[in-house]
């Protein structure tokens, strides 16, 4: 089987799973007895080695089958979870992680076994065999059971409400058969879910399940053991009914007998009955044979797609590069659609009778400002249905944190808050990494050690906070720790040691000041090297990126308190609101984002400070940029009394951008400007104006 095509949707559930492992496994360390996170870690490892099995990837597969075998021996009670068996969980994690890397670069698994991984998940299990001794008699009493139960002990215990009671006995009255049959599957099996499905497609060949146990869902989301049991109504003999179960491979057995409506336990209590009645429709529902295409198996339980899967689709993020989208915000986007062609053909039957002489232009500018709404309302059905939580880079983050506090040897915690808040799927796949290097800091050379804490009298464990919450158009997070904060002076001494300021400039130059040198590359006051991270490593790398973005970061700190970083992004970046000028005579777009005010400025008023041009607003004092000078252009206006000026902001400096005029507000599409002029940086992008025309649109931030 070609499994190629399904790669992409590999990938995406892999990473879905390994994601819900990671928090799962940082859940059981701390609640090592809980049932619900062991079956959940048990299902995951499964359904990961499901999908390794059908693609292919057998070294994947293995490494989750001895995941699954340890949670198997912790569900029975035959072992307890350790500490030490949590290192080796996430041990494997990486492992699988590295797989699921090297799949999406090169289709392919690698050639790591990890021997030495699967060699500690066997040697978990070992202390269980101990009681290898007593294992036997019980197995010899299990098989000793087994051989004395009757033949449909499973089905007979499968409760009927009235409805399918009576279905029972108009079947017998049509001259048609009732059988209860038990399946077996093969414990050694890897997809049983879909081996169920076979046998449900099989038997429906010659007749239709009534109900099954577990239920058809619960089957298909393989929440049962090895075993199942169904009630089926068909014209075919016994024999040929078992014998078609049978012939599914990875089926090790079936038992039936044919049944009346009285063999079935029809004792029970009220309340149960009523739940019994609510889930039977349910229960009826026999998978769909529309899932025979069977090779969309990589969800792990490769059973059949539900007509109602679009509901059930989470909107929880799938990192890649495709957005898992609910079907109402397709049904919204469907009507916009709609309401657009509707527009367009309005507009056109407007302009037709203006060209005939019937019509003034009253009903083309209805038909605008209709349309006008309609591109509104699509734009922002669009951007929400690109929007993504910012969950699924941030989840990692807490393991990452357990491994740095053993690493360093620092008692720390991480708290995070607004998890769910939603960015442009472009931006989330970008920001993980500038993250990372940000709490690395925060928890290297941010948290003090635990003797230094209790001396200032401080809680010996450090706290990392990272909070994302979304302010007007922006997405602001925040990394901040309770740590040492920045000391400034070691900041001044090593940027004159490193001539990268003069001693004279260091006596003049603001805390603030000092700060922003360590997002120069490769600045750092880090009194060694380690494989961590320095305060200051890697933060040129994070601004650059961020900065990449559209987006800015700011720090501040407090010697002794800890600091706070800050960063605050575009929520997309592909349609923004713009303010449209004119310098020389060229059209230019400035993101209404960074705009502060625009001001009418007399020449007369300009200052000179340094040898630059200020301006003095409101007693702030501004310096200006003159566009045209920046941009290489002809300004015929330079000796006119008064400038348009435009007052850009990023983090708490402004700037003011001299412009010849101004055009307007405009909602404008950004075109990337590829390799074209990627050395210039005051240049972010381009758009494509109502008559053609092309206009650059400016980065203010490079600007200031």
């Amino acid at each position: 089987m070609d499994v190629s095509q399904y790669l992409e949707i590999f990938l995406d559930e892999s990473r879905e799973h390994l994601q819900n492992l990671n928090k799962q496994i940082l859940q059981l360390e701390q609640e090592p007895d809980n049932m619900d996170v062991i079956n959940e870690i048990f299902r995951a490892a499964h359904s990961l080695k499901g999908m390794a099995g059908t693609m292919g990837y057998k070294r994947m597969q293995t490494l989750t089958h001895d995941m699954e075998n340890v949670f198997s021996e912790v569900r029975s009670g035959n072992i307890k979870i350790q500490s030490n068996m949590i290192d080796i969980l996430f041990q494997c994690l990486d492992a699988l992680e590295g797989y699921v890397g090297n799949i999406q670069e090169s289709q392919d698994e690698g050639t790591n076994d990890n021997e030495a991984i699967i060699k500690m998940l066997n040697d978990c299990i070992k202390p269980s065999e101990g009681g290898a001794e007593a294992a036997a008699p019980a197995e010899e009493a299990k098989e000793e059971k087994k051989a004395e139960a009757p033949a449909g002990a499973g089905w007979a215990k499968i409760h009927l409400d009235s409805t399918q009671q009576k279905v029972i006995t108009e079947a017998s009255e049509q001259g048609k058969h009732v059988y209860g049959i038990d399946v077996k599957v093969q414990e050694s099996c890897v997809l049983k879910a879909a081996r169920a499905f076979l046998v449900f497609k099989a038997i429906e060949e010659n007749g239709e399940i009534l109900i099954s146990e577990p239920s058809a869902q619960d089957i298909e989301d393989e929440k049962f053991d090895f075993d199942f049991s169904l009630v089926v109504v068909t014209e075919d003999t016994l024999e040929n009914t078992l014998t078609a179960v049978k012939s599914v491979s990875e089926i090790e057995g079936a038992t039936g007998k044919e049944v009346t409506a009285a063999d079935f336990s029809g004792e029970k209590e009220e309340a149960k009955e009523e739940a019994k009645t609510e889930e039977a429709p349910a229960a009826t529902n026999a998978p769909v044979p529309a899932a025979t295409t069977a090779p969309a198996a990589p969800a792990g339980s490769a059973a059949p797609a539900k007509t109602d899967a679009g509901k059930k689709q989470a909107s929880k993020p799938v990192v890649g590069r495709t957005v898992r989208v609910d079907i109402e915000k397709l049904d919204v986007l469907m009507n916009l659609v709609s309401e657009l062609i509707i527009a367009k053909n309005s507009l056109e039957a407007a302009a037709t009778s203006s060209k005939e002489g019937s019509s003034d232009n009253s009903a083309i500018n209805e038909q605008l400002e209709y349309l006008e709404s309609i591109t509104t309302n699509l734009h922002e059905s669009v951007m929400k249905v690109r929007m993504v939580p910012i969950e699924s880079v941030v989840s990692k983050f807490p393991r990452m944190v357990r491994d740095l506090s053993k690493k360093l040897d620092k008692k720390m915690e991480l708290y995070m808050s607004g998890e769910d808040t939603e960015m442009d799927r472009t931006v989330v796949d970008e920001i993980g990494d500038p993250l990372m290097h940000l709490i690395r800091n925060s928890a290297d050379h941010g948290l003090e050690p635990e003797d230094v804490r209790r001396q200032r009298g401080k809680d010996p464990v450090g706290s990392i906070f990272l909070d994302a919450y979304q302010e007007g158009n922006n997405v602001v997070i925040e990394v901040r720790d309770d740590g040492n904060g920045i000391d400034v002076e070691a900041v001044r001494a090593k940027a004159i040691e490193r001539g990268t300021i003069t001693p004279e400039q260091a006596q003049t130059m603001e805390d603030k000041d000092i700060i922003n040198l360590l997002f120069l590359p490769s600045f750092s006051t880090a009194k060694k090297i380690t494989d961590v991270s320095g305060r200051g490593v890697g933060l040129d790398v994070v601004r650059s990126k961020i900065e990449s973005l559209s987006g800015e970061v700011e720090v501040k700190s407090k010697l002794g308190e800890g600091s706070t970083w800050t960063i605050r992004l575009p929520l997309t970046l592909a349609i923004v609101q713009a303010l449209m000028v004119v310098v020389g005579e060229e059209k230019y777009a400035i993101s209404l984002g960074s705009i502060q005010t625009i001001e009418d400025v007399r020449t007369e008023d300009i200052k000179l400070v340094q040898n630059k041009e200020v301006i003095n607003l409101r007693g702030n004092v501004i310096p200006l940029v003159r566009l045209s000078q920046v941009l290489d252009l002809e300004n015929p206006k330079e000796d006119e009394e008064s400038m348009v000026v435009v007052i850009v902001k990023k983090g708490d400096k402004y700037a003011g951008l001299v412009v010849d005029e101004l055009i307007g507000q405009q909602e404008i599409v950004i075109k990337s400007m590829g390799t074209y002029i990627n050395k210039n940086k005051i240049i972010s992008g381009a758009t494509i104006l109502g008559d053609g025309e092309v206009a650059l649109i400016l980065d203010a931030n490079a600007l200031i």
